[in-house]
């Protein structure tokens, strides 16, 4: 008889995905992806863990089938399953666990010991919950990763001080400009280092226009991410609206000439502050000649952005470390929770024996008063649970250790059927 449950985790992140491809792979309607994804896909419990930098379905079921779940999701997102190809990303069992840690303590985010992550699982996790999509399985797992991750950052300190090439760029522009929400800021390109962009930007307050090749991947990034749309064609001929510039593209070319920067100085009084963050770079570096204008490269913001990051080096370590040593009790958790079914199910049965045949003595005892009753009761429950008790923990414990085949034999023995 089969009755182990597997956990499973499908995800879609920044880490395979840009963020105008990742888009795709979101879910309009959370609880008809829930519901979807219980009655199509094998899974008894559900977690959806959706930001703007991933996507991601956790689960548990008795028989998980990876083609069910991209089926699934294909139809929710309106999507060729094909689509999956190069996108998903697909954990099973520990792996999960281990995932679901460096998720809470910030290591698997675009910056290291990024803290927003960390509200946005326990969200996750408190809807699914709330609305009976997740039970014992992934309440448990969550809760202790949740723990795990928050007594991480907590005793090493790594969210403290956290920055990226993005924000770094932004921290930048904040010491070269006077009064920067007067300004106005423009940032070209919508993939992953746009993207930190943007959430800095946003973060601090700033108002910025955003474009990229199409209006749809602006209009696609801006809604994900922020910032207000503007047609690519439209900048390239009108740069001088601009005060300061982001620019992080993937274009094999120089977006931003020498020719056109010129002409955007003649536009306006004041002067630009260009930040390449591409690579290659897509700044001409020459327009650092022209008067007015400052440009900060992607070699000189990343130096400054490794500086910090070498600080870093023992907090991720530790970290990492302390991941480790967890791993082993989250997993033993997990394992235990298969023989607890089993558990509470052989209590019942017996309590009902013990309180048929309890009935029974009553009855033959003849009138007793409320106290003798109760001591009656009290040393049935007393016996059970003597005899009863040991076997049941020691299966805890062998459950525990992996032990499945005593698992198996015990669900045998007491005649145990799973609840589907």
């Amino acid at each position: 008889m089969e009755i182990k449950n597997e956990i499973i985790n499908a995800r879609v992140t920044f880490r395979k995905s840009p963020i105008h491809v990742l888009e795709r792979f979101t879910f309009n309607d959370l609880t008809n992806a829930y519901s979807s994804f219980r009655d199509n896909s094998g899974l008894n419990e559900c977690v959806i863990l959706q930001t703007c930098n991933r996507v991601e379905v956790f689960g548990i079921g008795n028989q998980t089938d990876i083609e069910k779940i991209k089926k699934t999701w294909a139809s929710l997102a309106g999507l060729e399953e094909n689509a999956f190809l190069d996108n998903l990303e697909y954990s099973k069992g520990k792996d999960v666990f281990h995932h679901l840690l460096n998720l809470t303590s910030g290591l698997d985010s675009m910056v290291l010991g990024e803290e927003q992550i960390l509200g946005q699982i326990k969200n996750s996790i408190t809807n699914a919950r709330e609305n009976k999509w997740s039970s014992e399985h992934l309440n448990t797992l969550f809760d202790k990763t949740i723990r795990v991750g928050t007594r991480i950052r907590n005793s090493t300190g790594i969210s403290k001080g956290s920055i990226s090439v993005g924000s770094m760029a932004v921290k930048l522009a904040e010491e070269n400009v006077d009064d920067m929400k007067s300004k106005q800021i423009l940032l070209i390109g919508t993939g992953e280092a746009a993207a930190l962009v943007a959430k800095s930007l946003k973060r601090r307050g700033y108002a910025f226009s955003v474009s990229s090749r199409t209006i749809q991947r602006s209009e696609s990034f801006s809604k994900t991410v922020g910032g207000k749309p503007v047609d690519f064609n439209e900048i390239l001929t009108g740069l001088g609206k601009y005060d300061i510039v982001f620019v992080a593209t993937s274009a094999p070319y120089f977006l931003v000439t020498f020719e056109r920067i010129q002409e955007a100085l003649k536009q306006k009084s004041g002067g630009i502050m260009l930040l390449d963050l591409s690579n290659p770079r897509t700044v001409d570096e020459k327009v650092a000649e022209l008067n007015n204008i400052k440009l900060m490269n992607i070699d000189q913001i990343a130096e400054m952005v490794d500086k910090n990051m070498r600080s870093r080096v023992g907090q991720k370590n530790t970290a990492e470390q302390i991941i480790n040593e967890e791993l082993p009790v989250v997993e033993a958790s997990m394992k235990r929770l298969e023989a607890e079914p089993i558990v509470k199910d052989v209590f019942k049965n017996i309590d009902n024996l013990r309180n048929k045949e309890l009935q029974k003595a009553l009855n033959m005892l003849g009138d007793l008063d409320d106290d003798k009753k109760k001591i009656v009761d009290e040393l049935t429950k007393a016996i059970v649970e003597s005899i009863v008790s040991t076997p049941m923990n020691n299966l805890r414990k062998e459950t525990e250790q992996g032990n499945d085949d005593l698992l198996e034999a015990v669900s045998k023995l007491f005649d145990y059927k799973k609840k589907e």
